[in-house]
């Protein structure tokens, strides 16, 4: 291996990332820029998946003729065995919700969809009883880039507020975390 600058400088940046922004602690997933924009966790993939849906809304308009959408859920690793002892999601908590296109033509399918490789969105559930008021905060990216923070005006706290199963999450849609509520008696019915 040569030690040429591009070397030695690529793995120091995380590492640097990491110290200034506390997450070398393991309870801390969440990471912030300066202005107070999320980091999108570059590993997220990597976190427990909890559920996906197809097309699924909250609103009662149709969706876009022609558009089809896929979610993912994902929970980060610590949060959820956390969860799974306690039936509460616990502080520091962070959820991903990642959209992505859904395509029912290509290679060899002939009926139902699957999800493309095109990101459509990033929005994140985080828990934060020190930063948030109310402990919980929404944040939404295009990609990769800095997710921004949503008002506390927009519609999605006051919705998680009267309709999240666990602790402002929509756990009901998470089949074996809505058993594992279910189990601890944290769920909450609808």
């Amino acid at each position: 291996m040569r030690a040429t600058g591009r070397l030695w400088i690529l793995p120091l940046v995380p590492a640097l990332v990491l110290a200034l922004t506390g997450a070398g602690d393991p309870a801390t997933v969440a990471c912030y820029t300066t202005d107070g924009a999320l980091i999108v966790p570059p590993d997220y993939r990597e976190w427990v998946f909890l559920s996906a849906g197809l097309d699924m809304s909250y609103a009662d308009a149709p969706p876009m003729a022609g558009h089809s959408t896929f979610d993912n859920v994902f929970v980060d690793r610590t949060a959820w065995q956390r969860f799974r002892e306690t039936g509460h999601w616990p502080d520091g908590a962070v959820f991903v919700l990642e959209l992505r296109h859904a395509s029912t033509q290509g290679s060899i399918n002939r009926r139902g969809a699957y999800q493309t490789e095109e990101l459509m969105a990033l929005e994140f559930h985080v828990h934060d009883e020190a930063r948030f008021k109310g402990g919980w905060a929404f944040f939404e990216s295009a990609g990769a880039s800095p997710a921004r923070l949503l008002p506390v005006s927009e519609a999605c706290y006051s919705c998680h507020l009267e309709h999240g199963a666990v602790d402002t999450t929509f756990t009901q849609f998470y089949p074996v975390a809505r058993a594992i509520a279910v189990k601890a008696g944290t769920l909450r019915a609808p």
